[in-house]
């Protein structure tokens, strides 16, 4: 009762400005957290989206004074990132774990999450910002996964192993208040504590004053000690790119962190293209003396004779010779040269990113990707199996948390040894051909079964491929040996 009233009093304090909230997370004593990378994240998370104001907001001059426009973009931050995402991750992707029950567990956890899908859409928020974390929880008697983005996560202790404690941030607005919530996730005495701290601010540009969890979660405990825990209850996972911003820092960087000038030049680039068509049309030279403005006899209104929007107009003066001329001007169209110039900072933005050379194209009517055929020793495919590496230790890790997780709520007891291992989708490495042969290979060695070839090359289910494997059986039982197709199955 007494802490209540004291949490109303501090809060009317604040409304009357009477108690200074804290201005930014920072300012917290225990976050090691430098402001400066944070608005490095901030920014990558504006070209992720497609709009960062230093790049696109355009100051330009008319005979009416100065105007802003909108610079139009490629969108190249979203588009790499998206492919980078979809081909190292999707549901071809297949998670092995050699303990049947677990194994079990986990795809009803994944199953129940939707995390296929979802995790193929946060790899793509990974890549872009430089980092995810997902961490377990449960409601209901149910294994929840929370996705969290790079902005909402703060570490504050790590070692060579990985990231120890951090402090999650989740945002709500509620009326003209802004609310933040600060989960802390450390050690204390070998002991793992989950603390939650909510503050309240009338201006969400600050983090406000501490208020009580009731005022927005009044199931939440404030704080939560967990003796079972031998790990932290979350995976981080990030590009595998070393981080040349904050050397100290443990957090990841974008893809295109290094490419900002690049991603720039193309916006630039592209806009010029777009806009080449617009002010590329024939104009209507006139006198100067002809634009001035007159009042509507009418009305009474001002009225000029030409558009004084027109940012590419020129009223020019003749001299005495033709003064009162209107001259017709036709302007040939630079297709070709812009087409080559946003080609040309394509190619430099694959290689910083670390494609191939003309993975991405320009056809005048928008970016293609060429990445359905990758050669295994393309540098293209070299980075794929990179990122692979890590996402892979993620992805252990992550089941490491559940595990834990699961058993923390009696919900099932994991095994004590078991192995994770992540067969990534290759397909796009490999023509249809090439893998014909290669599933040939391996049945001849006794290395695959005929039905799972069947599945690898056709695409078919389990199901699908069963019922195949029958109907070649059964063509196939009066013919020689010398005629069985590629499965053998004419042997059997």
């Amino acid at each position: 009762m007494f802490k209540t009233i004291i949490q109303k009093i501090r809060r009317w304090f604040y409304q009357m400005n009477l108690v200074k909230g804290i201005k930014s997370v920072s300012k917290l004593p225990d976050i090691p957290v430098d402001d400066a990378f944070y608005q490095k994240i901030d920014q990558w998370k504006a070209l992720y989206a497609g709009y960062l104001s230093d790049f696109h907001d355009v100051k330009y001059k008319t005979i009416d004074g100065e105007k802003e426009r909108r610079r139009a973009s490629l969108q190249m931050p979203k588009v790499v990132s998206q492919e980078l995402a979809s081909l190292i991750f999707n549901e071809r992707c297949e998670i092995n774990i050699s303990d049947d029950a677990l194994s079990e567990n986990i795809k009803d956890v994944f199953d129940n999450n939707r995390f296929y899908k979802l995790f193929q859409d946060n790899l793509e928020y990974t890549f872009a910002l430089g980092g995810l974390v997902i961490k377990p929880f449960v409601e209901d008697g149910v294994i929840k996964l929370s996705f969290v983005t790079a902005d909402c996560f703060i570490p504050v202790s790590w070692d060579n192993k990985g990231i120890r404690e951090g402090v999650f941030i989740n945002i709500t607005k509620k009326g003209d208040k802004t609310y933040t919530l600060l989960e802390w996730h450390l050690w204390e005495g070998g002991n793992y504590v989950i603390r939650n701290v909510l503050y309240e601010s009338q201006n969400g540009n600050e983090l406000g004053v501490e208020v009580g969890l009731d005022t927005l979660y009044p199931d939440l405990e404030p704080e939560l000690i967990i003796y079972s825990f031998t790990r932290p209850n979350f995976a981080y996972f990030k590009p595998n790119s070393a981080n040349n911003i904050d050397l100290n820092s443990p957090l990841g960087v974008s893809v295109y962190a290094n490419a900002l000038d690049t991603l720039q030049s193309l916006d630039i680039a592209f806009d010029s293209f777009q806009r080449e068509f617009a002010l590329g049309k024939k104009r209507i030279i006139v006198p100067a003396s002809a634009v001035k403005t007159v009042i509507d006899p009418d009305n009474g209104e001002m009225r000029r004779y030409f558009d004084t929007d027109d940012e590419a107009y020129e009223a020019l003066g003749f001299g005495d010779q033709d003064s009162d001329a209107i001259k017709e001007v036709s302007f040939e169209l630079r297709v070709e040269e812009h087409q080559a110039a946003i080609q040309a900072f394509l190619n430099i933005l694959a290689m910083q990113i670390g494609f191939s050379p003309g993975a991405f194209t320009f056809d005048g009517q928008g970016v293609k990707t060429a990445t359905e055929v990758v050669s295994e020793n393309s540098k293209t495919f070299r980075t794929k199996q990179s990122h692979e590496n890590v996402i892979e230790a993620g992805l252990q890790e992550l089941i490491e948390c559940i595990v834990q997780t699961a058993d923390m709520y009696g919900l099932w007891k994991g095994p004590e040894d078991y192995e994770v291992t992540v067969a990534f989708d290759d397909s796009i490495a490999e023509d249809q051909t090439a893998e014909i042969n290669r599933q040939i290979l391996l049945i001849t060695n006794k290395l695959q079964t005929r039905k799972k070839a069947i599945v690898k090359i056709f695409g078919y289910t389990e199901e699908e491929a069963e019922q195949l494997v029958k109907e070649i059986l059964e063509e196939n039982k009066t013919m020689s040996p010398e005629n069985v197709d590629f499965f053998g199955v004419g042997n059997e």
